[in-house]
């Protein structure tokens, strides 16, 4: 989560510049159930590309191969920086620690299919990291960036908050249309409104390929985390269709969606 590199749109491919344009100017071969190299311009001429990103000084990026979670409802925050951050810092791999509260837990506007917990631990991990063993009461998932860019924007701030969000797909054979609706559709949209507060919102895989399968991963540049999070939904209905709307449902579900969890998370502390 730190706020490192930048890459300018010149001579990224069309499919790559695809998620950073907004959704009505680009559609997939077969929607949503295709791979972005596939994705083609809607009403462009040959070579030009739609969306405020043209010809600009530069996109940054995240350039965090992967990120390991853990997470615990037996420990605070202090306690479990005092008691595990270090051991988990000492295993090979791992370049740096973050340590996250829970600012509404057990909520009830979204459903949840992991156990409910207090403390998050987020460790910045190279491409050869190996999860450790866990202790009891600590559960850790192991996610890979997917190979796709970021969406959103580096604002200079540190990252102080965190929207968790996990999810996967009902069968296996669902798992790349959900990823793409996931990016094309859903996360595209939270890009375009600009959410004051809101700055990269990151796409990782689980290294196992199961449950949960993906990790959307919002970083917010603000301690009013949960506001922030409650203020995205009326955003997106201002820009698209109140809810209800045949525009707001295609936002908001899929039909191969299982979300597992989600909830905002103040950060408490680092260490590298």
């Amino acid at each position: 989560m730190r706020q490192t590199g930048s890459t300018t749109t010149t001579g990224i491919s069309r499919a790559i510049a695809f998620a950073w344009s907004t959704p009505e100017q680009v559609t997939l071969e077969s929607k949503y159930g295709t791979s972005a190299s596939l994705a083609r311009w809607v009403g462009e001429p040959a070579g030009a590309l739609p969306g405020p990103f043209v010809d600009s000084a530069g996109m940054e990026d995240r350039n965090t191969a992967a990120l390991y979670l853990e997470m615990t409802d037996t420990l605070s925050p202090d306690e479990y920086a005092a008691k595990r951050v270090d051991e988990v810092l000492a295993h090979p791999g791992v370049d740096r620690a973050t340590w996250w509260i829970n600012v509404h837990r057990d909520r009830t506007d979204l459903p949840r299919v992991l156990p409910e917990f207090d403390t998050l631990g987020v460790y910045e991990v190279d491409a050869a990291f190996s999860a450790p063993d866990t202790p009891d009461g600590i559960t850790g998932h192991h996610f890979r960036r997917y190979p796709r860019p970021g969406q959103g924007r580096l604002t200079g701030k540190p990252t102080v908050g965190l929207s968790l969000v996990l999810i996967s797909p009902t069968t296996s054979d669902q798992a790349q249309s959900l990823r793409d609706w996931g990016d094309f559709v859903h996360i595209n949209w939270i890009a375009a409104v600009a959410v004051p507060g809101y700055s990269m919102i990151t796409p990782y895989e689980n290294v196992t390929g199961g449950d949960p399968r993906y990790m959307h991963f919002y970083e917010m540049d603000t301690e009013d985390v949960e506001k922030t999070f409650k203020s995205m939904t009326p955003l997106v209905e201002k820009r698209i269709g109140k809810m209800g709307s045949d525009e707001f449902k295609e936002w908001g579900w899929h039909d191969a969606l299982r979300i597992m969890y989600v909830n905002s998370f103040r950060r408490v502390g680092e260490r590298v």
